[in-house]
C-alpha cells in the first residue's frame, strides 16, 4: 500500500485540530521575520529639559515675554534711526563698521539703562529717597491704570467694549475734587466720601450707555465715545465757574483739594507713592473674586460668551448689561479720583485725567482681560512711563518713543501668530502635557 504524497491534491483532508496546530506553527516561524522589535524605553527627561520645552512652547507667558523683546528691538532700531549722529556713522560702515556698532550700542544701552534706573532702581543713588524714588514713581503711575484697565477688562468679559473709561474717569475726578474742597468733613470721613464720590461719578457715566444698550440696543462704542467728549467739555466749563475756580488764579484751574481728603503717602513726604496702590490691589482682588467666585460673575461671563444662550438659561441680559457698565464706570471713576486725591495733582485742570482711560484699553489688552494680568500690565506701563521721563532727561530720547514702545508691545501681543512665526515656537502642549502626566512623565 502506497502512502499518498503530502503534496498531492488527492490526499486526505486534515482534521481541524491538525490544521490549527499547523497554522500556529507557521505563525510562530514567520513572527520573528515580520514583527518589529518594540522600541527600547526612553529615559526619563530631566527637569531642565522639561522646563525648556514648556518655556519654548507657544504659551501665554512665552508669547508675552517675546513680545516685549521684539518691542525693545524695534524700539532700539527707531532710536538709532532718529539720532543724526549715530545714523551718520552708517554712511561709512563698510570702511569702519566698529564706529556704527559702538555708537549704536552706546545709544541704546544708555537709553534702556536710564529707563531701568528711572523705573526700578538706580544703583548710583545716594540716600533713602533717591534709592526708592524710581519704584515710587512707577507705583504712582500704576495705580490709576489698574482701575481703568480693570474697567475695560470687566466690560470685555461681559461682551461689551467700554471705550468710555476716559469719560468715566473724568466724571470721577470731577466729583472727587468737588467733594474734596467743597465739603467740610473730618479727615478720615472726608477721604472716604471723596473716594466714593469719584466711584459714583464714574458709575453714573457708565450707567448711561449701559441702559441704552440694554433697552434700545444702542451700541456701547458709539455712546461711550460721545460721552467722553461730553465729560471733557463739562470739565472745561466747570473749572471756570464761580465757587470752583481758584479765586487767586485767572487761568483754568480749580481750588485745591483739602489735605483731609488726600490719600496718605506710604513712604513719607519725599516720595509720591500713596495709598491708592493698595486700593488698586484690593480692587484687583475684588474683580477677580467677582468674576470667578460669584453668581453675578458667572452670569456676566455667560452673557459675554453667548447672550442668546444666557437668556435661554434664564439670565436677565438687560440687567447684566446695566450692571456691567455701572461696575466698569465705578472702577474708572476710582482711577480718575486717584489723579486728584493722590499726588499727581491737587486741583482740577483741563488735562488732569491725562490719557489714563485710553491707556486702560491697552492695559486690558496686554493683561488679556484677566484681573491679575491687568495689574501686571499696569505695572509695566507705569514703569515705562516713569522710566521714560528719566530716559528723556538723561539720554535725550523723545518721550513719545515710550508711547511707541507701548504700542509695539500691544501690537505683538495682539498678533501671537507673528511672534510664533518669528521665533518658531511650537504649539501649546496642553494635550501632550496631559498625556505625559498620565504616563507619570
Amino acid at each position: 500500500m502506497t502512502i499518498p504524497n503530502p503534496g498531492s491534491p488527492d490526499k486526505e483532508p486534515a482534521t481541524e485540530a491538525q490544521a490549527a496546530q499547523t497554522a500556529l506553527g507557521n505563525t510562530e516561524q514567520a513572527e520573528p521575520a515580520t514583527t518589529p522589535k518594540p522600541p527600547a524605553p526612553e529615559g526619563r527627561p530631566s527637569l531642565g529639559r522639561l522646563f525648556l520645552d514648556n518655556l519654548w512652547a507657544a504659551n501665554t507667558f512665552t508669547v508675552t515675554l517675546l513680545s516685549l523683546v521684539l518691542a525693545m528691538v524695534v524700539g532700539a532700531v527707531l532710536m538709532i534711526v532718529s539720532d543724526p549722529e549715530v545714523l551718520a556713522t552708517y554712511s561709512y560702515i563698510t570702511a569702519r563698521p566698529t564706529d556704527a556698532i559702538n555708537a549704536s550700542w552706546t545709544l541704546v544701552s544708555e537709553a534702556y539703562g536710564n529707563l531701568f534706573k528711572g523705573a526700578v532702581f538706580d544703583p548710583d543713588a545716594v540716600g533713602f529717597n533717591a534709592a526708592l524714588s524710581p519704584i515710587s514713581e512707577t507705583l504712582t503711575y500704576t495705580a490709576p491704570l489698574v482701575f481703568t484697565g480693570l474697567s475695560v477688562a470687566l466690560a470685555f468679559r461681559g461682551g461689551l467694549f467700554n471705550i468710555g473709561a476716559q469719560g468715566q474717569a473724568t466724571m470721577g475726578v470731577i466729583l472727587a475734587a468737588l467733594a474734596g474742597f467743597l465739603l467740610p468733613l473730618p479727615p478720615g470721613l472726608h477721604l472716604l466720601v471723596a473716594v466714593l464720590a469719584g466711584a459714583l461719578g464714574g458709575a453714573i457715566w457708565g450707567f448711561i450707555p449701559g441702559i441704552l444698550k440694554a433697552r434700545t440696543g444702542a451700541h456701547e462704542v458709539i455712546n461711550t465715545i460721545m460721552l467722553n467728549y461730553i465729560a471733557v467739555y463739562f470739565l472745561t466749563w466747570l473749572i471756570v465757574q464761580n465757587g470752583v475756580q481758584d479765586p487767586n488764579r485767572t487761568d483754568a484751574i480749580s481750588k485745591s483739594v483739602d489735605t483731609s481728603a488726600q490719600l496718605p503717602r506710604l513712604l513719607g513726604d519725599g516720595l509720591r507713592v500713596h495709598a491708592g496702590i493698595i486700593v488698586a490691589v484690593l480692587a484687583t482682588w475684588a474683580v477677580a473674586w467677582l468674576l470667578n467666585r460669584s453668581t453675578l460673575g458667572f452670569e456676566l461671563r455667560a452673557v459675554g460668551a453667548n447672550p442668546d444662550a444666557a437668556r435661554t438659561a434664564g439670565i436677565s441680559v438687560t440687567k447684566t448689561y446695566v450692571l456691567i457698565m455701572v461696575f466698569a464706570g465705578a472702577l474708572a471713576g476710582l482711577g480718575g479720583s486717584q489723579m486728584v486725591l493722590g499726588t499727581t495733582a491737587s486741583a482740577l485742570t483741563p488735562l488732569v485725567v491725562a490719557q489714563i482711560g485710553f491707556d486702560g484699553i491697552l492695559v486690558a489688552l496686554l493683561g488679556r482681560v484677566k484681573p491679575w494680568g491687568v495689574a501686571l500690565a499696569a505695572l509695566l506701563f507705569g514703569a515705562l512711563q516713569a522710566g521714560g521721563n528719566r530716559m528723556q532727561s538723561y539720554s535725550g530720547i523723545s518721550l513719545e518713543l515710550v508711547t511707541v514702545l507701548q504700542a509695539l508691545i500691544v501690537i505683538f501681543i495682539a498678533a501671537p501668530a507673528l511672534v510664533k512665526a518669528i521665533f518658531q515656537l511650537r504649539a501649546a502642549r496642553a494635550a501632550r502635557l496631559q498625556t505625559s502626566l498620565a504616563k507619570g512623565w
